[in-house]
């Protein structure tokens, strides 16, 4: 059974360890939930906070491939990218996350898919950074906002189809 409840997106910073963990359940199974990290086409429609647009260079998703993409608001353009390092359908997904104006700041991400039944899904994303600066510079980017907006825009997608 699938309904249109908007879940709160749970943002940690750990004390001790420079990572970041975003807890957000969906009301959709794994697969369709996975689909939508995975598939270019819909993930250009959810991801990064409202008002902005992802527009995708290359983005190849297996293991061993990768992805770039520019995001653009009203007042802003940045470029990111990254490598997946494993991909595993409607489980896992671990690949590098970088915003190209910091070269040297490259998260290592491992995001979760967990069957929670009833057409359910836990998504669990770890991203660890190299330091604890690097850590605290991805906080104060905005990045909270984009990932609670971006996830609540996901809410619809999956709820209508």
């Amino acid at each position: 059974m699938t309904t249109n409840t908007q879940h709160e997106t749970e943002i940690i910073v750990d004390p001790d360890v420079p990572l970041v963990r975003i807890i957000r359940e969906f009301d959709a199974p794994p697969e369709k939930v996975f689909k939508a990290h995975t598939d270019p086409d819909i993930l250009k429609l959810w991801n990064g906070p409202d008002g902005y647009e992802t527009e995708f260079e290359t983005f190849d998703c297996r293991t061993g491939g990768s992805w770039r993409y520019k995001s653009t608001g009203e007042d802003w353009e940045g470029w990111f990218r990254g490598s997946f390092h494993e991909i595993r359908p409607n489980t896992v997904i671990i690949q590098t996350f970088n915003y190209e104006d910091i070269p040297d700041g490259v998260a290592l991400e491992r995001i979760e898919f967990e069957d929670l039944g009833d057409g359910r899904t836990r998504l669990t994303s770890t991203s660890l950074v190299d330091s604890f600066e690097g850590r605290d510079a991805f906080i104060a980017s905005g990045m909270e906002v984009g990932v609670i907006e971006g996830y609540n825009r996901l809410d619809g997608i999956l709820a209508a189809g």
